[in-house]
């Protein structure tokens, strides 16, 4: 991985003297562009909404900044001391390593010559700063003084659900929209705050534990509902955070994530205001239940009204920016075309998958649950959401979910093992040519 990591940064700054003055001078030009192609809706005004979803999804904080920067003040802890902030700083050789990632088409060209040169100094949190300071930080804002001193930061929608296609080299590249960020480690993130105390009085636990929480969830990973029902371990003590899910392929798609408490708005809202902890309305009376959610009952979730509202009249752009992402196609050659159709019939056939997963949607028209029973794992995860049941994930683009894992925790390292649990659970009685040929077409799609 280290060695992944010099390639990748090795060329990011010759140096953070000059480099930042580089950074400054192209930072206007790059900053909320919404240059790329885009799927043609309703006309005119349908373009407009596209290109508005698109710069929320890429570039707006809902005002969270007021908690990520001001109140756990962790813009100082990516600075570090020697550049106005707290500790050592972050690197981007860090940074990269915990996941976060660069976007190529923020930089100017003679920052891309360096990088391809190789003359980069990826150890120097002052670069991470310029980073920041170009706007080229997926996902992450920061917020500089009239001094041009870091002075707060925000997050973005595109922290978590878009990536980069590494073109430029490891970690750097263009947007990919929609794409969960599997190698995105949010606990390490979230950890390296200076202030912690938010968290620790919301959850009732000492910083000990909190961190030990934090460190649970791993790359890819994130636990939505540990501010609503404080669980944060599983009985059998596992971690008890789920897979960051896709923003593509929803168009058609009922409810969402892994447990469906709601629609794709639904958690637009739920995590702008809830997780992000941006300025807006949250509505979901469900989350009084002191029993069921006791965190969430007592810090009043079920009905949050944040003055200014950031978050509301942007819901309907967002949502229609995120149903015209579709899913992607596989690379070429990276499945056995003969086998995958041989595995189309098993799959629409005795292998009974699109009983649930319908074609061309692969989940239900409709009503897209199902009991734990029904699937045959446990029912811990249900069991923290209203509806107590699982979703019918959708399955186009799921060639680019080898990370961490299948299922809404990853609890299957690879898509033979989820082959091997159906025919098991099921009674398939499938075969070892079968289940190779099924295989095949769940990656074709």
């Amino acid at each position: 991985m280290e060695r992944v990591l010099k390639i990748s940064l090795a060329t990011l700054f010759a140096g953070a003297v000059g480099m930042v003055g580089v950074l400054s001078i192209n930072a206007a030009a790059n900053n909320g562009s919404t240059a790329g192609p885009m799927r043609q809706a309703g006309g005119d005004n349908g373009t407009k909404q596209l290109a508005d979803g698109r710069q929320i999804f890429r570039f707006d904080t809902f005002g969270d900044e007021v908690f990520w920067g001001d109140t756990l003040r962790l813009h100082q802890a990516l600075a570090g001391e020697k550049n106005g902030g707290a500790g050592p700083g972050v690197s981007p050789r860090t940074a990269l390593a915990v996941g976060l990632k660069v976007d190529a088409d923020a930089l100017p060209e003679d920052l891309k010559e360096k990088i391809r040169a190789g003359q980069v100094n990826l150890d120097d949190p002052a670069n991470t700063v310029a980073l920041l300071r170009l706007d080229a930080v997926v996902g992450v804002k920061g917020l500089f003084d009239s001094s041009g001193n870091l002075r707060s930061m925000g997050v973005q929608c595109a922290l978590c659900h878009s990536t980069v296609d590494d073109s430029l080299t490891t970690g750097i590249g263009k947007r990919l929209d929609g794409w969960a960020n599997r190698d995105l480690n949010i606990g390490q993130i979230i950890s390296l705050a200076p202030n912690l105390t938010p968290y620790m009085e919301l959850l009732g636990v000492d910083e000990a534990t909190l961190r030990k929480v934090l460190a649970s969830w791993g790359p890819g990973r994130f636990d939505a509902l540990l501010d609503k029902d404080g669980k944060a371990f599983r009985p059998d003590g596992g971690q008890a955070g789920t897979v960051i899910p896709s923003a593509f392929g929803l168009a058609g798609v009922n409810l969402h994530t892994w447990t469906g408490m709601g629609s794709v708005p639904y958690w637009n809202a739920y995590v702008a205001v809830t997780e992000m902890h941006g300025s807006g309305t949250f509505i979901d009376k469900r989350l009084n239940d002191p029993t069921r959610y006791p965190v969430a009952a007592r810090a009043g979730t079920g009905e949050v009204r944040k003055t200014p509202d950031l978050v509301t009249e942007k819901l309907p752009a967002l949502h229609a920016y995120q149903l015209s992402l579709a899913a992607p196609k596989p690379p070429q050659g990276s499945f056995d075309a003969a086998a995958a159709e041989r595995g189309k019939t098993v799959f629409t056939g005795r292998g009974q998958c699109a009983s649930c997963h319908v074609p061309p949607l692969y989940t239900e028209p409709g009503d897209n649950l199902h009991a734990p029973s029904e699937i045959g794992i446990d029912s811990f995860q249900a069991e923290r959401s209203p509806t107590q049941k699982y979703r019918t994930a959708p399955l186009a683009g799921l060639w680019t979910h080898q990370k961490p894992g299948f299922y809404h925790d990853g609890r299957f390292a690879t898509l033979m093992d989820v082959v091997e649990h159906y025919n098991t659970t099921k009674q398939l009685a499938l075969s070892d040519q079968d289940k190779r040929d099924l295989v095949e077409f769940l990656k074709s799609l």
